[in-house]
């Protein structure tokens, strides 16, 4: 083993346990994999940086930016409504929802697929009186099984087919990938359908009318007028007997949430934490009148219209003055001796104008669930820093992690992907924030207004892409960013949500990886790696190397990105092929299959992610369903690679 090797293979090694251990994120890790290989000599300076010109990066990016569309538009909409049925079992809706959701991700970003249907299969899981994760999970799998299917399906399928490309033999067409992958994701969404839903734990009660997590803990301020002021705990108690509602801690001056004890007298200030279900909420803030914390003073609401400075000073003044005014200290006495009664009678009147908006947007308040996508800006934030009420004139009422709420206080806890977030505003304002920010609604989606002129279009220029992909006119990645162009000639995207439609995180992580796997392929490490596995664990026989390789594969990616995995394993395939003499297409497929298949955690796909809060899971759940199926998958897909792919 020379110097290189061993330098590489320690590389790898700390990359494969930063992967799996979370701490940093997937990029930052494969990052960090790329310098270290330059710092220590394996990549030339000049060279590091080669790898994002890869065409699997530019075909990803570009899927990235289609799907978006296809979403935006509106285009999938219709479709995914009118393909699940009204009336029937639970299995025949779960078979079609499942089936939708695989047939969308075989031509879509399949996380895009998953935000899509989430809200159909709210309507699925309520229909049925079913808990929100029997239905999350079965879509989840589905879609993930349907992105094996398609060159564009997933990401894998690309990195997979540019190191066959890499090899010599040329890169994989559009739909070689479906022999193999829609046999795999046909068997697999009849387990999931016909028994895998039954196994997946009841983590909520049936009938919820929404994906409710159960009560929800929410902060309210105790204004000057307030009916629960110089009151104690027990005789506000009293007072929600009948809104199901209840105090259960108060927040004072050090910002510590303490228990509410029945004596405890809440002054003006005091922040109560209310327990409630979502329904009660605004009634009991509504009879206590509280104030929700967080919402927008007439300092912040003057700093979002974008006033200066020195006229924001100048309203600080008056309000102060006003406020000595009917605290009777007289402190307004000389403005009316000096003339400025009409001012103030000016601002009287805009004062009852603005009441008057203010009732008018009260009633056209509404509570809403949202979860966090996984490539969402608020992953890492908190309510405190996004400023909600500023910004959106929204409140975040409650946050509830993996079916438990939050016991933090709201405003100091970073949100993470998959937590779900009941949020109260108008109707507008709400959908801003989740369009803006990277949410998706858990109960009707109402996000984005279809357009048909422009889902036509999206439409046909998907179509075409794929087209000339598929029958070879175009390189995969010329022909998607072609369609890329065209999205915006078109305006079917606006340039900013172009841009934005890009996960960086996932562009980086390729860029990254694909030049470190280029180095292990050139030091011999892949080599090394092969003929151990080949010589100690398969003996020589191919069938059993390509089963290791696939279950190996398939283990790496439930815990690592699969896109990190396929790059990682694509150089270890290629050289155990080249030794045994064999069929490369045949170990390259099983790589593909086994990193779209990473069902045992809700850290190995992003659609796990995205189901983790709002299904209420728990980090044990998924292998209930997720190892059966598995096995199920390597029962299926060895035989069929050997027959549409022979040795």
């Amino acid at each position: 083993m020379t110097l290189d090797q061993i330098t590489i293979l320690s590389i790898l090694a700390v990359t494969v346990v930063l992967f799996i251990w979370g701490s940093w994120r997937h990029d930052m890790v494969a990052l960090a994999s790329l310098l270290a290989c330059v710092f220590v000599g394996l990549i030339p300076p000049e060279r590091a940086f080669d790898g994002f010109g890869h065409p699997a990066v530019v075909t990803v990016a570009c899927v990235l930016i289609l799907s978006r569309g296809l979403q935006s538009t509106g285009a999938m909409d219709v479709f995914a409504q009118r393909m699940i049925p009204k009336t029937g079992s639970v299995t025949l809706a779960l078979a079609a929802l499942t089936g939708v959701g695989a047939l969308l991700s075989g031509f879509m970003n399949n996380v895009g697929a998953m935000a899509l249907l989430m809200p159909v299969a709210s309507g699925v899981a309520e229909k049925h009186n079913l808990p929100p994760g029997k239905v999350l999970m079965p879509l989840s799998f589905g879609t993930i099984l349907g992105g094996m299917t398609t060159l564009i399906g997933t990401p894998p399928n690309l990195i997979v087919s540019g190191f066959r490309a890499s090899a010599g033999v040329g890169s994989y067409g559009m739909f070689d990938f479906t022999p193999v992958g829609l046999g795999v994701a046909v068997v697999g969404i009849l387990f999931v359908c016909l028994i895998g839903w039954r196994l997946v734990p009841e983590r909520t009660q049936a009938g919820a009318a929404t994906f409710d997590t159960g009560t929800y803990l929410t902060e309210a301020q105790v204004p000057e007028k307030s009916a629960v002021a110089e009151k104690t705990i027990w005789e506000i108690a009293r007072m929600l007997e009948d809104e199901d509602a209840q105090v259960v801690g108060v927040v004072r001056d050090d910002g510590r949430v303490s228990p509410a004890r029945p004596r405890h007298r809440v002054r003006v200030g005091d922040i109560l934490v209310i327990e409630a279900e979502p329904e009660s909420l605004t009634a009991a803030i509504s009879q206590l009148g509280l104030k929700l914390e967080g919402e927008s003073t007439e300092e912040e609401k003057e700093e979002k219209e974008g006033k200066p400075a020195a006229e924001r000073a100048r309203g600080r003044e008056k309000r102060d003055r006003r406020k000595g005014d009917e605290a009777g200290d007289g402190s307004g006495k000389d403005d009316r001796e000096s003339g400025k009664g009409r001012d103030d009678r000016g601002e009287g009147r805009e004062k009852e104008r603005e009441k008057e908006r203010e009732k008018e947007r009260g009633e056209d308040l509404q509570l809403r669930e949202l979860v966090v996508m996984p490539d969402s800006t608020l992953v890492g934030r908190t309510i405190q820093f996004l400023r909600l009420p500023a910004h959106y004139e929204i409140n975040l009422l409650a946050l509830s992690r993996q079916g438990r709420r939050s016991v933090r206080r709201l405003r100091s806890t970073p949100l993470m992907a998959g937590d779900a977030l009941l949020m109260m505003g108008t109707d507008d304002n709400l959908n801003t924030f989740a369009y803006e920010k990277g949410c998706v609604p858990l109960a009707q989606r109402d996000i984005t207004i279809p357009n048909k002129e422009k889902a036509a279009v999206a439409l046909l220029a998907m179509a075409l892409a794929v087209a000339g992909a598929a029958f070879g006119l175009l390189p995969a990645a010329i022909s998607f960013a072609t369609c890329v162009l065209a999205y915006m000639a078109l305006k079917v995207l606006s340039l900013r949500n172009v841009y934005e439609s890009i996960d960086g995180s996932v562009i980086v992580l390729l860029g990254a990886l694909i030049a470190v796997a280029e180095v292990m392929e050139r030091t011999g490490a892949a080599d090394l790696i092969a003929r151990w596995m080949l010589g100690t664990i398969a003996q020589g026989d191919p069938v059993i190397a390509l089963v290791i390789l696939l279950v190996v594969t398939m283990t790496l990616s439930d815990f690592m990105n699969n896109a990190a995995t396929a790059a990682v394993m694509c150089s270890i395939a290629l050289s155990a092929a080249a030794q045994l003499g064999v069929n490369p297409d045949s170990f390259l497929m099983a790589v593909a299959i086994g990193a779209s298949c990473a069902f045992l955690t809700p850290v190995g796909h992003q659609n796990n992610t995205l189901i983790l809060g709002p299904g209420g899971f728990h980090f044990g759940d998924y292998w209930r369903m997720g190892l059966p199926l598995e096995i199920m998958v390597v029962i299926v897909s060895v035989p069929l690679l050997l027959w549409v792919w022979p040795l």
